[in-house]
Formats: C-alpha cells, sequence, structure tokens
C-alpha cells in the first residue's frame, strides 16, 4: 500500500444499479454532505458524556474521507449521529447535518427512512452481528431491495440479490444466496455485508471499521472490494478506523479524531507528507514497521484519553503530548488552517512544522 490518495473516477459508474433506482445526474463534483459543529452528548449518572464535540466538514460526490483515532474518539458516534441511528433516549444531538441540501438534524424515524438504504448505508463493524443468523442471505438482500424499492417485484429482486453477491466476489452466487449467514466465512459474510449496503444504490456509504476481526489478507481483499464498489458507483464514502494504515492509498482526505473532535484535516498525501498534529504523529510512530525486526516493541501512545464526561479546559492530548506548554493545559486550541497550506488544519498551538515523511511503511 502507497501513501498516495485514491483518485476519483471522472465518469459516471458503469455497473447496473438495481430496478427502480433514479438516474442521477446532478454534476459528479458536487457537494453532498455538509456537517457544521456537530454536538453529541449522552446522558450518564456522572453528568453528560460529550462524545462528539463541535465537528466540521464537508463531502463532495465521489471523494472518500478517512475518519482515524483511537477507540472512543467518537468516530463511529459522529458516523450514526450523520445518519440518524443513535437512540432516541438519553442523548442530545446539535448542530447540522445537510444532506445533498436536506437538513436532518431533528427529522424523526419515519422522515429519515426516506434517506436510509436508498440514499445513505452504513457496513458496521461485526458482520457476525450485522447479519440475521436465521434468515438466508438471499432474503437479507431482497427484503431491503422491496421495502425501499417498491416497484421491484419478486424475481427481480432476487435476481437483483445474485448479481450484488457476484459483484462483491463471492462464487457460486445463486447457492450462496440459499444459504445462512453461519456457514459462511468472516470474509465472505463481511462481503455479504457489504452487498446489503450497497443493494439500493446509496450515494453515500458509510464503513465503519469493515475489516474488524479479519486476518490481514482478508482485510486487504475487503478494503480493496470496497475501493472497487465506490468507484464504479461513483459514491461518496466514509471510512472510519483506527489504523492510518488502512486508509493510505483509499482516501482522498483525512480527518484524525480526538476527544470528539477533529485534530487534524488534511488531503491524504500532505497529511503523510507533513503531520501537524503531535496525536497524528503519535498515531502513526505506533504503526509496525515492516523493516524492523521481529518481536520489536511497538511504540505506545503513552498515557489514557480524556474523561469526556469532564474534558479538561486545554487541549484534550496536552497530557499525552511530550511537546505540551502551559498555554496548551489552559486554553483549548482551535481547528485552524495552517499559513502555509490553505488545505491543512490543525488543533494545535504549536503544530508540528518539520514533521519526517512517514516513518512506518503502511500496507
Amino acid at each position: 500500500m502507497t501513501d498516495q490518495p485514491a483518485a476519483s473516477p471522472a465518469t459516471p459508474p458503469t455497473m447496473p444499479t438495481p430496478a427502480g433506482t433514479p438516474v442521477d445526474h446532478r454534476p459528479l463534483d458536487s457537494l453532498l454532505l455538509e456537517v457544521r459543529d456537530l454536538h453529541v452528548s449522552f446522558e450518564t449518572p456522572r453528568g453528560p458524556l460529550h462524545a462528539v464535540n463541535g465537528v466540521d466538514f464537508d463531502l463532495h460526490r465521489g471523494r472518500t474521507l478517512g475518519v482515524v483515532g483511537e477507540s472512543g474518539s467518537g468516530k463511529s458516534v459522529m458516523s450514526k449521529a450523520i445518519m440518524g441511528l443513535l437512540p432516541r433516549r438519553g442523548r442530545t444531538v446539535g448542530g447540522s447535518v445537510r444532506f445533498d441540501g436536506t437538513e436532518l438534524v431533528g427529522l424523526d424515524d419515519t422522515a429519515l427512512r426516506e434517506f436510509w438504504g436508498t440514499e445513505m448505508a452504513m457496513i458496521f463493524q461485526d458482520p457476525m452481528t450485522s447479519l440475521n443468523p436465521v434468515m438466508r442471505i438471499g432474503r437479507q438482500i431482497t427484503e431491503s431491495l422491496r421495502m425501499n424499492l417498491a416497484d421491484m417485484d419478486r424475481q427481480t429482486a432476487r435476481a437483483t440479490a445474485i448479481e450484488l453477491l457476484s459483484a462483491v466476489h463471492i462464487p457460486a452466487p445463486e447457492r450462496r444466496y440459499k444459504e445462512y449467514p453461519g456457514r459462511l466465512s468472516g470474509g465472505m459474510r463481511q462481503r455479504v455485508v457489504i452487498a446489503v449496503a450497497l443493494a439500493c444504490g446509496p450515494r453515500l456509504l458509510f464503513a465503519d471499521e469493515p475489516t474488524t476481526a479479519l486476518d490481514v489478507t482478508v482485510q486487504a481483499q475487503i478494503l480493496d472490494l470496497l475501493q472497487e464498489q465506490q468507484r464504479e458507483r461513483f459514491m461518496a464514502m466514509i471510512l472510519v478506523t483506527h489504523d492510518l494504515g488502512v486508509v493510505a492509498g483509499r482516501a482522498d482526505d483525512i480527518a484524525v479524531m480526538y476527544a470528539g473532535r477533529i485534530v487534524e484535516y488534511a488531503p491524504t498525501r500532505t497529511l503523510f507528507a507533513s503531520m501537524g498534529h503531535p496525536y497524528t504523529h503519535a498515531l502513526m510512530r505506533s504503526i509496525p514497521r515492516l523493516a524492523d525486526p521481529s518481536h520489536t516493541r511497538l511504540d505506545a501512545i503513552g498515557g489514557v484519553p480524556p474523561n469526556l464526561v469532564d474534558p479538561p479546559r486545554g487541549c484534550p492530548f496536552a497530557p499525552r503530548c511530550e511537546y505540551a506548554q502551559q498555554r496548551c493545559l489552559d486554553e483549548r486550541p482551535e481547528l485552524l488552517t495552517l499559513p502555509e497550506d490553505p488545505g491543512h488544519a490543525v488543533a494545535c498551538h504549536f503544530p508540528l512544522r518539520a514533521n519526517a515523511p512517514a516513518e512506518a511503511e503502511v500496507g
């Protein structure tokens, strides 16, 4: 894997889309998703937990955004909040999420169902729990098709489901169509989950840690498959992961999250060439290096993430940062564009100016 950003296709998708899916004549580079000052908090016995705290970004059609951070940084909560998949009780969502000009924050489930499947879809972390173990694979795909595309008959839905299974490189799709998830390997189940997510031709796909619990070889196959389908269908995609190596070469832009905030945002090539935030640099250092001898101790990030019920006054990363100064403890930095690079934003009082290129060979 290289550190080059994934190139966006210049032509519309050639792969057939499900029957009944409307033709999209909008410009290929049009703005699809606008997120402004997104906040998500959950009620706990100790007070509100601020899981997402003021996230802003834009996403255009056909582009891939990689969202990277440690567990608990707010990546999955942010994705589910954008789609409206968080539970209604015990949480508060604020800010603005506009999908193709339509405000989603504040919509009820009935209104949001108009977007689920046909406009936005999500691949969840664990294929073991994403599929119904007592329902045949074919039915799990055709159920989504017939629910979201009302004009589709049973025969067309079956043919489309088999075509989708073939598209995600499942061998003997006609036979797999009739099987239960338990008869498939983890990699094959994840391919079925991808087929379900793609069934109704969404324009925005969330891939939330799509390679969790898969071995390295299967991980690469699943990521290659997602990239292939994203390009062929010209979808926008948000790829959520804790591993910078996963998004290298697969994302156009990268947003690094820590403690519910984006602390660095840049095109992939820029970020890997010149990381501005100490946390991003620490994430990169923690990746195993192919050139290191076996049993080399990993370079872990010291300390623990902050308490999001009672967050620190200053920079949330300051207690773990080797470059922290008194200002970092007293004043929270804003996400600001670097003067020398208009496309690169960093939330740090003392951004790194001369990082060496990526020390790890990722892939």
